[in-house]
This record gives C-alpha cells, sequence and structure tokens, in this order.
C-alpha cells in the first residue's frame, strides 16, 4: 500500500506532497490543474517511460519519491530485499525516480541506486494502474491466465497441481535423457576401447608382480656364467679347490682360521682372554664352513639355460606391451584392468537407463496429456462464468451491449515435442496448454477483439474496473489505480462507477483520479488539486478535504459553480446516498 507520494518540477507540479490512506481515495480538480500528474507521477515511481517534455518548464529535473509498505513474505518484498535496500519501520519501503531535462533517469531504493527494471518489478506486485497511457497489468495474457486460474479456484488448481508435478518429472527425464544420448556416441567409444584392453590383457593373463619377478630371472639367466664362476672362486677362498678339481693344495680362509683357534686354544689356559678369543674363530670356522656349503649350492643350481632365457624375454616382451598402454606396471594394467571391468558395467547400465527413461517417459507424457485436458475443461467453466459476470457489470457502467468473452486456444506442436490433447498434438508448458485471452465485443455485430484493441480509452477503463470487481479477492494487488474511468460516463452509470470502486476499496487501496462527482461522492478520502496564481501547483495546493470542503467540492463539480444552493443541496444528498451504499 503506498502512504505518500511527493512529486516536485512534474508538469505543473512544482512540488506538492499527497498523503494517501487504505480505501478508496479520489484525486480532484479543475481541468488543467494538474490532477492527471499525480497518475503521471506515480507511473513515474513504478518504472513507467521516463518523458523529458513532462519536466516543468524552467525546471532540470522532475523527481517523483514514495513511501510503499511491503508485506512481509510477498514477493516485491524479497526482491527489494536482494538488492540490499533498506525498510524502515513497518516494512516501508522507499522509493525514488528522477527525469532530467535531457530525459536521463535514475531510480532508488532504499536510498541506494537501482535499474528503473526494478522499480517496475516491484509494481507489478503492488499496483494495478488503469488507463487510457499507462501500463495495464489484467491486459497481459499470461496475467490473464494466472488471473483466471484464480478465479476458478480449486477445479483449476487440483488438477493445475498434478499437471505441474508430472511436468517437472518431464523436464527432469528429458534432462536426463539430453545428458546420456548427447555422449552416446563417446560412450559407446569408450566402451569399445575398455573391451579391446580387457580383452588383450585377459589374452596376456599377468600375474601381480610378474614383471618384477621375470626380470629377477631374465639377469640371473644371461649372466650364469659369470655367477658359477664367481661362486666356485668365493668356495675356492673359503673352502679350497675340490679334491677332483686338480688344483694344487693352497692357503684356504677356513684352514687358516681353524689354525689361528689352535694356536689360541694351545695358550688359552695362560690367561683366560685367549680362551674368548678362540671361542670367537671357532665361530667364524663354523660360519665360513656354513657359508662354503651354501656357495657350492648355489653354483650347482646355476643353470645356463638359453632356451628358459628366450621364453622369459617372450614373456617380458608380451608384458611390456601392456606397460606401455595401461600402466607403468603389471600392477598398474591389473588396476586399470579392475577399473574398466567397473567402468564397462557402469556403460552397459546407462543403456539399460536410456530405455528407462524412455519408458517413463512415455507413461509421464500420457498423464500430463490427461491433466492438461482436466485443467483446459475447468478453465473454459471459469472463463464462461467470468465473461458473463464482467458482461453484466459492463451493463451497469453504460455499455450496455458490450461483450467481454474468454478465448482459450492451443499451438499446434510436433508430436516428438507436443501433448495429444482431444484428438491434436498441442504445445504445452508449464501452466497447461492454454493461451488464454479476454476478447471484448462493444456492440453486437463487432467482432471480439483483445482488451488492449477492442475498446476506447474510457471503455478500457470501464471494462477493466468491471474485470477488477469481478476478480476482487482471486486476484488482489494491495493498490488499483484508475485514471479515465468515468470518460464518456455521466447519470446513473456514473454512480454505477463510484459503487464499483467503493466496493473494490473494501480489500485494496484505490487511487481514482476522476471529473464526476457521482464517482468522488464514494471516496473514504477526498483530495483536491487547486493551481497557485502562477498556474503552478505547489504544497499548498493539494488539499485533503474535510465534510463542508467536500460539499463544496462537489457542488463545484456538479454546478461549476461554489455557492450554487442547488447544487451545494444536490451535493449534500449524493454524498448521504454513498455514505450510506458503504455502511451497508
Amino acid at each position: 500500500m503506498i502512504s505518500e507520494l511527493h512529486i516536485q518540477g512534474l508538469g505543473v507540479i512544482d512540488d506538492a506532497v499527497l498523503d494517501l490512506s487504505p480505501g478508496l481515495t479520489v484525486v480532484t480538480g479543475e481541468t488543467g490543474a494538474g490532477k492527471t500528474m499525480v497518475v503521471t507521477g506515480l507511473g513515474l515511481l513504478l518504472g513507467g517511460r521516463a518523458d523529458a517534455g513532462a519536466v516543468r518548464t524552467g525546471g532540470d529535473r522532475a523527481l517523483v519519491e514514495g513511501r510503499i509498505h511491503l508485506s512481509p513474505g510477498s514477493t516485491a518484498h524479497t526482491r527489494y530485499l536482494d538488492v540490499g535496500a533498506d525498510l524502515d519501520d513497518d516494512d516501508v519501503a522507499l522509493l525514488a525516480r528522477s527525469v532530467s531535462a535531457e530525459g536521463r533517469s535514475r531510480a532508488w531504493a532504499g536510498g541506494r541506486s537501482v535499474p528503473v527494471g526494478l522499480l517496475a518489478e516491484l509494481a507489478d506486485d503492488l499496483v494495478a494502474v488503469h488507463g487510457q497511457s499507462d501500463q495495464q497489468r489484467l491486459l497481459q495474457p499470461a496475467r490473464q491466465r494466472a488471473a483466471l486460474d484464480r478465479y476458478a479456484g480449486d477445479p483449476v488448481a487440483a488438477a493445475l497441481s498434478d499437471y505441474r508435478r508430472d511436468y517437472a518429472r518431464l523436464r527432469d527425464i528429458d534432462a536426463e535423457l539430453g545428458e546420456l544420448t548427447a555422449t552416446a556416441s563417446e560412450r559407446a567409444a569408450d566402451a569399445d576401447r575398455l573391451r579391446f584392453g580387457l580383452a588383450e590383457i585377459n589374452a596376456v593373463g599377468p600375474l601381480p608382480g610378474e614383471d618384477a619377478a621375470l626380470d629377477t630371472e631374465a639377469e640371473k639367466l644371461a649372466n650364469a656364467d659369470d655367477l658359477r664362476t664367481a661362486a666356485d672362486l668365493a668356495h675356492q677362498g673359503l673352502l679350497g679347490a675340490p679334491e677332483d678339481s686338480g688344483a694344487g693344495p693352497a692357503a684356504d680362509a677356513l684352514t687358516m682360521v681353524v689354525a689361528a683357534r689352535r694356536a689360541l686354544d694351545q695358550a688359552r689356559s695362560h690367561d683366560p682372554a685367549l680362551g674368548g678369543l678362540a671361542d670367537r674363530l671357532a665361530e667364524v670356522a663354523a660360519l665360513m664352513s656354513d657359508a662354503g656349503a651354501d656357495i657350492a649350492s648355489y653354483a650347482a643350481a646355476v643353470d645356463a639355460d638359453p632356451l628358459r632365457l628366450a621364453a622369459v624375454q617372450d614373456r617380458r616382451a608380451a608384458l611390456k606391451s601392456l606397460t606401455r598402454k595401461y600402466g607403468t606396471s603389471v600392477d598398474a594394467v591389473l588396476q586399470w584392468a579392475a577399473d574398466a571391468d567397473k567402468r564397462l558395467g557402469s556403460l552397459d547400465t546407462d543403456q539399460d537407463r536410456i530405455g528407462e527413461l524412455h519408458d517413463e517417459r512415455t507413461s509421464v507424457r500420457g498423464r500430463l496429456a490427461a491433466a492438461a485436458h482436466l485443467v483446459s475443461q475447468a478453465r473454459a467453466e471459469a472463463g464462461q462464468r467470468f465473461a458473463a459476470a464482467v458482461t453484466a457489470e459492463l451493463a451497469d457502467l453504460a455499455m450496455p451491449h458490450a461483450a467481454v468473452t474468454v478465448t482459450a486456444s492451443t499451438t499446434p506442436a510436433e508430436p516428438d515435442t507436443g501433448l495429444r490433447v482431444d484428438g491434436h498434438w498441442v504445445a504445452f508448458g508449464p501452466h497447461g496448454v492454454d493461451e488464454v485471452e479476454f476478447t471484448l465485443a462493444p456492440h453486437p455485430g463487432a467482432p471480439a477483439r483483445p482488451l488492449a484493441r477492442g475498446a476506447s480509452g474510457g471503455e478500457l477503463s470501464r471494462v477493466m474496473l468491471a474485470v477488477e470487481v469481478v476478480f476482487a479477492g482471486a486476484d488482489p494487488v494491495p493498490t488499483m489505480v484508475f485514471d479515465e474511468v468515468d470518460a464518456g460516463v455521466g447519470g446513473r452509470a456514473a454512480v454505477e462507477v463510484g459503487r464499483r470502486l467503493a466496493r473494490l476499496a473494501r480489500s485494496a487501496q484505490v487511487l481514482v483520479v476522476t471529473h464526476l462527482p457521482q464517482v468522488a461522492a464514494f471516496a473514504d478520502v477526498h483530495v483536491m488539486v487547486a493551481k497557485a496564481s502562477d498556474g503552478a501547483v505547489t504544497r499548498s495546493g493539494i488539499h485533503t478535504l474535510d465534510g463542508p470542503g467536500r460539499i463544496g467540492e462537489l457542488t463545484r463539480m456538479l454546478a461549476g459553480l461554489d455557492h450554487s444552493d442547488t447544487g451545494r443541496a444536490h451535493a449534500e444528498e449524493l454524498l448521504a446516498a454513498a455514505t450510506a451504499f458503504k455502511d451497508t
């Protein structure tokens, strides 16, 4: 709800403040007094088009500031805080918009500079402006569909809930299918590569650690003669040459150690220390004897087998071909094979998943088509009720021959992209298959056309008033603004306009710029705009009228004279009748 509007340098308004209250506020004044500038200023504050021509003559800029209450948790409240703007106490937002004489425009929210588009975003959920050249929320087909759905209530809501659940699931399925099928060729190539690698590894059949073991064996086989010679020489050094070797006697290490031990044993009785040394030499002799025996066994086992060496080299080559492709060692190759087998199983599972998703997609699309049909049926029924109600309202608003209809159309689509509803393939979206549009035939025989093109400015304001009355409660918006709503209306029809505005004001803040006393009489707050002698509207030029003041302004509007006794009597009667209606 808007609580205050401050306008500077806009049209004939020099500097003026308009305090707004809940209920119905009417703005009146003589022609040219600047009352329409109030709506123009509000339009600027709500992100409307900036026109340098609206800047007051001689001024450098126009400035509009407003205080608007934002309901906690509402879309506008959340969006306002998202940009880092601060709220005053009681969740009041401070908005401002300026337009320079050169046409440059700036916007602020909570003192923070923001894009002008933010004001328009906030306005979309805060204010509905109806006038000949203003943004008109319910002229947008998407808004008409959403409003009709709220008007329809549970019949649409229940079917639409089922539809949206299946629609969301279908989007998830399509997204997953798209991801899987987009990489189908890559995954097929990957699977072929993995199968080839596994076949190649299985054909060789490597064993854990086999490459290291073969390296050791190959080295031994390739140097068998050197190993045997080394062992023989070591054996001779320790134990001497074998008796059948033909070698002459030679002093070997074991013989010399045994001789040393005997020498110490002979003298150990003279000094215990020598006995200890003799025992140590005995141990050395035993170790040398064992080492010699082991060396002899090793020398006997060394086998220079060329066939085995060739087999080992062939095996090493086969393993080498694997380690060049799949890892730095046989153990790494075996790990690659384990990973490849797991990955191959995953790829095979993906193919199964694609089949499952296609089956589920067919099922979900069937449910979606059925839900879309129910939504369309409920909308059609609600549209008939709505059209009849608005047409009845127009009959009391000086448009007795006008007829409003609700048309719901669909867009043809191909089978792979659409839904089959009522035997036809049609496009669909998150809200169903219907494209909803309100149309108006202003008189019998005239073609029904969209609201924006089917009525003149004054007629359109009355049509939108009728629509808002019918939608009241179903399509709530905190503030409604009507300009030129009474154009071409008079007499009884003007009274009906006033009654409907008063009815709307029971559930929303309503601001009306009017020249009809029959409308002004229904106001909860009556504001009069008056120009000063220099032609400007200043702070003192906007008055909130009290009882006598209202009678005086209504008299002027009725008779054109401030002091007409007949006009005053008529004004008092009109005000009393309006008050009685509001009290019912």
